[in-house]
């Protein structure tokens, strides 16, 4: 029987401070990299699910009136703790995940800490925004006179936080930290492929003290129990990052009890390379969707929109790139490139692949299986060149290690292709030319644009535009996202 972090002989749920088995018993979660058993999960019953969100509702009004200082301790005491079992963390995340060594140690425990204690200083954020009085003339319902009002934040109530599988605690992290320090509840579900960190996570905020029923985990192997939280009357508000479809089914679901919304779906990334680009720069930042975690990233660029006048350099770079990547054992550190997620997957990627074939592409990088990885669900690094923006691989979000490139002849035709999908998440522009790197941006349907760079700024907005989601978070406006703005007037 595995044996938890927790020091536990199972992984269990958290449902109102208490600690259960799954209802509908287990399910094993599968190493992508060497397709063993990592561990059992427990396979939460729709039953415990609604359970879970009448205990976040049975804790919010207790919780909701706590001080922003006792929220930030709490907050804060998390981070800490984080940082102090990173080292049992870390391999937990990169045997469920497949994600390598380099990006479990960098990025996937250490930024959550950094997340907690980014929303434990949040917290502290003044709530109330002071708005100027206002001189009202008499009415038939009022007397007139002077008129103060403020606007404030107020918690929005039960946050259902539902996240994917690419990076589970940091995303989860991204949403719970920021709702929490607002004053909410929340219902954790991480995706069913890769929960036990997550549970292992819930475990630890118990630890620090949040008190019971503030924060509460379910997991599951079926989308049954996402499903029994986004239609909970207890739940007010669903944070969900996965896909478009996915997230559309929720919109329709939340939408009959108008709950709120923070949908962060899928993405087809664009990278247009202008004709003054540095072709060396422009390389660089499209091969980083090979080695960062596989191509399972939503902000990869995965389209490579580059001018006919250096097609030919980037091409031939990217395919050099390409070939230097290390493809192995994630455990390695000298492996830059892993496995994908699950068999399954493996599969549509591959579907993709020979799409993009089929339709007229050339594959010039990889294309199959590295043939020294006898198991696990590897993908070589591939690269698509000659495509057309009509093209399936150029219009589907495929989250795997695959770019296709697609030229075009001046700025206008390049932002047209660039902008021609039903995705609007993160796209960015190669020119050497600042000036017209920021113009070009401004015509870029995408909530984000990087230029020149595929480096975030955690304080800035994250979210998209079309069928890439609904609102924003990140900094600031990841704690305005779990709140309700509440006006008060007064005479005087």
């Amino acid at each position: 029987m595995t044996t938890t972090l927790s020091g536990e002989s199972e992984y269990r749920l958290l449902i109102g401070g208490e600690f259960q088995p799954g209802g509908d018993g287990t399910y094993d979660i599968v190493n992508p990299a060497t397709e063993e058993v990592v561990g059992a999960a427990p396979e939460a019953s729709v039953e415990q699910a609604r359970a879970a969100a009448a205990a976040a509702r049975g804790a919010f009004d207790g919780w909701s009136r706590t001080s922003p200082k006792e929220r930030a301790a709490l907050l804060q005491a998390a981070a800490d703790a984080l940082r102090a079992r990173q080292q049992e963390f870390v391999p937990l995340v990169i045997a469920e995940t497949g994600c390598t060594a380099t990006v479990g140690r960098t990025m996937q425990v250490p930024q959550a800490a950094t997340r907690f204690e980014r929303y434990a200083a949040g917290a502290l954020e003044p709530s109330v925004i002071p708005l100027p009085p206002q001189e009202m003339p008499a009415t038939a319902l009022a007397p007139g006179g002077l008129i103060g009002a403020i606007a404030r934040r107020q918690p929005v109530g039960v946050v259902a936080c539902i996240t994917s599988y690419n990076f589970p605690i940091v995303n989860m992290v991204g949403k719970i930290a920021p709702a929490l320090a607002m004053g909410n509840t929340v219902v954790v579900r991480p995706a069913g492929q890769d929960p036990l960190a997550v549970i292992e996570l819930v475990n630890l905020l118990h630890e620090v003290g949040f008190p019971e029923g503030v924060v509460n985990v379910v997991t599951g192997s079926t989308p049954a129990t996402g499903e029994a939280l986004v239609e909970s009357p207890d739940v007010d508000m669903v944070s969900f990052t996965g896909s478009t479809g996915v997230g559309m089914r929720i919109g329709e679901v939340a939408g009959r009890t108008m709950k709120r919304q923070l949908l962060e779906l899928g993405g087809k990334g664009a990278a247009l390379v202008l004709d003054d680009a540095d072709p060396r720069t422009a390389i660089g930042m499209i091969s980083s969707v090979w080695s960062f975690h596989s191509g399972q990233i939503c902000t990869a660029p995965t389209r490579a929109i580059v001018h006919r006048s250096i097609y030919d350099e980037v091409v031939a770079g990217l395919s050099a790139a390409a070939g230097r990547l290390t493809v192995g054992d994630p455990l390695e550190r000298t492996t830059v490139v892993g496995p994908v997620i699950t068999e399954a997957h493996r599969a549509r990627i591959e579907g993709y692949i020979a799409a993009g074939r089929e339709e007229g592409g050339t594959i010039v990088a990889g294309g199959g299986r590295p043939e020294h990885m006898a198991r696990g669900w590897y993908v070589e690094p591939t690269l698509i060149a000659d495509c057309r923006p009509g093209m399936r691989v150029v219009q589907e979000e495929i989250f795997g290690p695959v770019i296709v490139v697609v030229p075009f002849d001046d700025e206008d035709e390049g932002i047209a292709i660039a902008n021609g999908t039903d995705f609007g998440l993160y796209d960015y522009v190669f020119s050497k030319d600042t000036s017209r790197a920021m113009r070009v941006s401004r015509r870029m349907r995408a909530g984000n644009v990087g230029l020149n760079t595929v480096q975030r700024n955690h304080e800035t907005p994250f979210g998209g535009t079309k069928l890439s989601g609904v609102g924003r978070d990140g900094g600031s406006f990841g704690l305005h996202a779990y709140t309700e703005l509440q006006s008060v007037v007064w005479p005087g």
